[in-house]
């Protein structure tokens, strides 16, 4: 390939290398990696905090006398590590932030006039009394108004809560209460595929739903001057505090800085808490060496902020480098199927992560759409939410980055704050189908049910066996659901991470999904990632989702639920040519009991599949709440197909 990309193989597998044109400007070498490890941890984690301006410096990287503190005695502020910063060292007339609304309209903030909003956003906070620790909910589509929100929150030294607008009165009064968040920062509305959407009135609904009196905030969205209440405009608010200059609070590294609850994909959501110092240490190191970004670059992670992916690399990440990061309000195929490349094409792209959900949707559309695009500007591609299949990871590459971009395949939770597993691309190569090595400074393994590692090539729980700086406060104070999980007899630090690994024997893993998408038939554990893995590689299929069900002789039996590519009929001949595949690949054992055809699965607005409704469904059981889909209307759908 051009610029150097090539392939090579060892132990059977592929491995592909970055063009050398990418690896001699990376920001991360082999022997920037190779350093950081033989530095050690957790000293090697002081080259991410000093990524940041600190108000006052902090006395160690790690004190973990009892309670884990990153970077204690050190004192900063986010909103001055994403804005200010970059105003006073003269870049404040550079691009910050690149909205694209759903009905095609942009906006474009430099960070002089980011810096301008929050201010004055911040001001009208503090005036309606919000305090340094008081909790500010944030109910919002993606708009401007909502990273403003953020950063005009740490600003204040107030966490905020973000909540994603998709989901019901309920859900957000759960999560005001779980917070006692006595302000809410919400939107008149929102548009879905074109359809105005009205979000004030769950708003409303949630208010009532809550012991405390909550202030809202409303962000006028539809256009349309509706009736608010006796909540307070935005707009007038800014408008009022226009000019008005607040100085950042200082904030110790291990206060809070934001709440955010986990996408309860697997079962109920847990809410998590994330530190100031430790926390923006880890997604600007991350930012910086895992997606090669640079101050002049144009970013663009395309997950909700409702979700950790957003707000981690949307938002944190990008702004805390001085980099441009775009903020998109459609969906991928509305008004066509075109939309994502022409944003990108429109906007000179560098970067784009996105979850391999979507990849195999762009798969299942054809790659005619992306090819009618310009897409040269683009030089690395990330991917994040789920185990990424060789065939969707080369037809990425291929197709959207040309043959050449590096791509990096990450791991990493809610929990964990931002990448903890994944590639170097200025310094790994990178095999299709597997996540990585471990990033410098994390301590990973793969171990049995007594707490052992396990050998290469077996299967088996994925740990995480040392702190690092974007832990959520409840693994740093060990206490709640962060409270150290580990059957080592020796009691060595460990953090059971739910999902299950496999490590080949170049030291790289792959991810079979969560721990308890496992399924246990005639006796034998097989992994639905192995099965699906096994699906989506035959012709004509775009993604599949694998569930079980309970069956008295057998233990579990497998239903398969396929989405073919556009124009590819579900018949009799491709259900035969997909449980052919599983058996070939696997074994008869795991040849799904049942195949069921599907345009579509049910998705969050991240782009996760949400497997417990397919589970549901497939058993006959009660769905519960589907408001955090961004497709509810496919589980209905489905539903019906099972029936017939």
């Amino acid at each position: 390939m051009a610029n150097g990309s090539r392939k090579e193989t060892t132990h059977g597998r592929d491995w592909e290398t970055p063009p050398s044109s990418f690896v001699s400007g990376a920001n991360v070498t082999a022997g920037d990696r190779d350093a950081l490890r033989e530095t050690g941890w957790p000293s090697c984690w002081k080259t991410a905090a000093e990524l940041l301006d600190w108000h006052r410096s902090f006395d160690a990287v790690l004190d973990d006398d009892g309670s884990t503190r990153w970077f204690p005695g050190g004192r900063l502020n986010a909103s001055h590590n994403c804005i200010d910063r970059y105003v006073a060292n003269g870049r404040g007339d550079e691009t910050a932030l690149i909205w694209e609304g759903k009905l095609g309209e942009t906006r474009t903030y430099t960070y002089h006039q980011l810096r301008d909003e929050v201010n004055a956003f911040a001001a009208a906070l503090r005036n309606l009394g919000v305090g340094e620790d008081d909790v500010v909910t944030l109910y919002m589509p993606m708009v401007p108004e909502l990273p403003i929100a953020m950063l005009a929150c740490a600003r204040i030294g107030a966490p905020h809560s973000v909540v994603f607008a998709g989901f019901s009165a309920n859900a957000l009064a759960t999560r005001l209460a779980g917070a006692d968040s006595e302000y809410l920062v919400t939107c008149d509305g929102y548009y879905r595929r074109g359809t105005a959407l009205h979000l004030k009135s769950m708003a409303d609904n949630a208010c009532l739903s809550v012991e405390q009196d909550v202030e809202q905030i409303v962000v006028n969205r539809l256009g349309d001057d509706g009736e608010i209440g006796d909540a307070r405009s935005y707009a007038d608010l800014v408008a009022d505090h226009d000019g008005v200059e607040i100085d950042p609070v200082e904030r110790d590294s291990d206060d809070s800085l934001f709440l955010i609850y986990t996408s309860g994909t697997t079962g109920e959501p847990t809410l998590v808490e994330h530190t100031t110092g430790g926390y923006l240490s880890h997604v600007a190191w991350t930012s910086h060496a895992v997606f090669d970004l640079k101050p002049e670059d144009t970013h663009w992670c395309s997950a909700d902020v409702g979700w950790i992916t957003g707000h981690s690399y949307a938002v944190y990440g990008p702004l805390a480098l001085g980099a441009t990061t775009i903020l998109y309000e459609g969906t991928p195929d509305h008004p066509e199927k075109n939309r994502l490349w022409e944003v990108i094409e429109r906007n000179e792209v560098d970067v784009f992560y996105t979850a391999p959900t979507s990849i195999r949707a762009f798969m299942k559309w054809g790659s005619e759409y992306p090819e009618q695009h310009d897409l040269s500007s683009l030089r690395l591609l990330g991917t994040v939410g789920e185990p990424i299949d060789e065939t969707a990871w080369r037809w990425y590459r291929e197709h959207v980055g040309g043959g050449e971009c590096p791509i990096v395949d990450t791991w990493w939770q809610t929990e964990t704050g931002g990448v903890v597993l994944s590639t170097l691309p200025g310094a790994d190569r990178m095999r299709p189908g597997a996540v990585g090595r471990e990033l410098p400074g994390i301590g990973a393994t793969v171990v049995n049910e007594v707490g052992e590692e396990v050998p290469p090539r077996e299967s088996g729980r994925l740990v995480l066996t040392r702190p690092w700086p974007g832990m959520a406060r409840s693994l740093c104070e060990d206490a709640g659901w962060g409270v150290r999980r580990t059957s080592r007899a020796d009691g060595q630090w460990q953090y059971d991470t739910g999902d299950n690994a496999v490590r080949d024997e170049d030291g790289y893993l792959h991810l079979l999904g969560r721990a308890d998408d496992v399924l246990n038939v005639s006796g034998r554990r097989l992994s639905t990632a192995e099965i699906e893995s096994a699906i989506v590689g035959v012709d004509g299929v775009a993604e599949a989702a694998v569930v079980g069900g309970t069956d008295t002789m057998k233990g579990s039996k497998v239903h398969a639920f396929v989405s073919p590519e556009s124009n590819v009929a579900g018949d009799e001949v491709l259900r035969t040519r997909v449980q052919s595949a599983v058996e070939s690949a696997i074994g008869s054992i795991a040849a799904p009991d049942s195949v069921t055809f599907t345009p579509s699965l049910p998705k969050t607005r991240s782009g996760k599949v949400v497997r417990r409704y397919l589970k549901a469904i497939a058993n006959g059981e009660d769905l519960g709440d589907t408001s955090a889909l961004r497709n509810p209307e496919v589980v209905g759908e489905l539903e019906s197909l099972l029936n017939e």
